[in-house]
């Protein structure tokens, strides 16, 4: 029975890793699609913002009360990977916690383990009814920036989903973790002794006589229960929000340098521009054909691609977003949702066709309307609230510049300002010579 056991483990352990990866592939080939952008940061910088932002959840703290949950659950998904790693071992060796009974006559380590899984299990507790109090949130409570319009249908479901499972990983540690218990008490042979821990020691003790086949059977429920779900959270993670548990960290690793909401030039126009101040001054040539700003996916860097897959749909860009506030039809969550549903539902045709490709539709206009974008004002408040260094503002910019720069389509009153840029080097239909005209009449 052990040897199917073992079998079976093995043939799903490796099942479930190898279609993971497949699709992680797909992500990180899916980004590379993006066009190349140099972010010039040392690895010093890489590694302070990649540990303050998404290792020491820093930005999340800016609203207190839910940053305390979250920081709960997410202490809990880090602590729990070391029972998982004590799964995993016995899951190969066929055996029944291996590491307890290496190190279960050096008092030293035996203290580590029982304070660790104890640890395990005070956490997983106050997790659970953090997972309440999140569900309640978007349930009953129906915190706004959670219901806003981009937010119905799957991204709801999705959030709840992925609670559930929070749910059941729970529920299974504790089922595994309190049937052993009580069949150590029982003096079972195969389960040794850990003295109990901080939660299923009083579990164990409640079912300490109940027979001892039907506490076999719901600690092997507990344990592969457990474990199954940790496999299908693995491969549920590329298709949803929950992505960010991974690419948080990356996305803050390669956190751009600049001050956040800055404008970056086109060299292009800058070529332009320094050519109408120093005759001396070659333009390099530009190959293939010229075009400014961004109309669809694959015009974007790569880095905007990877906020994208990064972004956790939380709705803190969109909760302060001045223009969302006013009833502004723009939300710079829903810029990144689009972003990168555009992205997965194209990739795989993109790969085949190459540039040729083309199905009739585009990011710009197809997705994100001009309106959206015309509502924008750059105020750098969604760059600034997000947890994770997200840039929606990149990608907006990106489109404006291809609405206006490429189709013209521009308010005649933004039209209006580029000419007295282009003619006044100021916004105002007056010439430089008369700017301080003004002054005579003090005079």
């Amino acid at each position: 029975m052990l040897i199917v056991q073992t079998i079976l483990f093995i043939v799903v352990t490796i099942g479930s890793f190898y279609i993971a990866f497949k699709k992680f592939k797909e992500i990180y080939d899916n980004v590379n699609l993006g066009k190349p952008e140099h972010i010039n940061s040392t690895l010093g910088f890489r590694l302070k913002s990649m540990l303050l932002v998404a290792f020491g959840q820093k930005k999340m703290f800016k609203i207190t009360f839910p940053a305390f949950l979250h920081l709960a659950i997410y202490v809990a998904f880090l602590i729990t990977q070391i029972e998982l790693l004590e799964i995993i071992i016995d899951g190969f060796t066929a055996g029944h916690r291996r590491i307890f009974h290496l190190i279960h006559n050096i008092p030293a380590l035996k203290f580590i383990y029982k304070f660790t899984i104890g640890s395990i299990e005070a956490i997983s507790l106050l997790t659970f009814f953090v997972t309440i109090i999140f569900i309640l949130r978007r349930t009953i409570f129906k915190i706004a920036r959670f219901n806003k319009p981009e937010m119905k249908g799957w991204p709801a479901k999705d959030a709840l989903l992925i609670l559930a499972f929070e749910l059941m990983l729970i529920c299974f540690i504790f089922m595994m973790n309190g049937a052993d218990r009580a069949l150590q008490l029982q003096g079972n042979h195969h389960y040794i002794d850990t003295g109990g821990f901080v939660i299923s020691k009083y579990l164990g003790a409640s079912m300490a006589n109940l027979p001892s086949g039907l506490l076999v059977f719901m600690e092997r429920v507990g344990w592969w229960g457990h474990y199954i779900m940790v496999l299908v959270f693995l491969n549920y993670l590329p298709y949803s929000k929950h992505l960010h548990i991974m690419l948080a960290f990356p996305n803050t690793f390669f956190t751009r340098p600049e001050p956040k909401g800055e404008m970056h030039n086109m060299p292009t126009i800058m070529n332009e521009v320094k050519a109408m101040f120093d005759d001396s001054f070659k333009a390099p040539e530009v190959e293939g054909e010229m075009q400014f700003g961004a109309k669809d996916v694959f015009d974007l860097s790569w880095k905007s691609l990877l906020d994208a897959y990064t972004c956790t749909e939380c709705g803190r860009c969109t909760d302060a977003c001045p223009a969302n506030q006013t009833g502004k039809k723009l939300s710079p969550r829903k810029i990144m949702m689009d972003t990168r549903d555009r992205m997965t539902e194209i990739a795989p045709a993109y790969k085949e066709q190459g540039a040729a490709f083309n199905d009739g539709k585009q990011l710009l206009g197809d997705y994100i309307s001009k309106e959206e974008l015309r509502a924008c004002t750059t105020c750098n408040a969604c760059v600034e609230e997000c947890p994770v260094n997200i840039s929606p503002l990149s990608i907006i910019l990106e489109l404006r510049r291809n609405m206006i720069m490429e189709e013209a389509d521009a308010p005649a009153e933004w039209n209006a300002i580029f000419a007295n840029l282009e003619n006044n080097q100021a916004p105002w239909q007056f010439s430089p010579a008369d700017r301080l005209k003004w002054t005579e009449e003090l005079s």
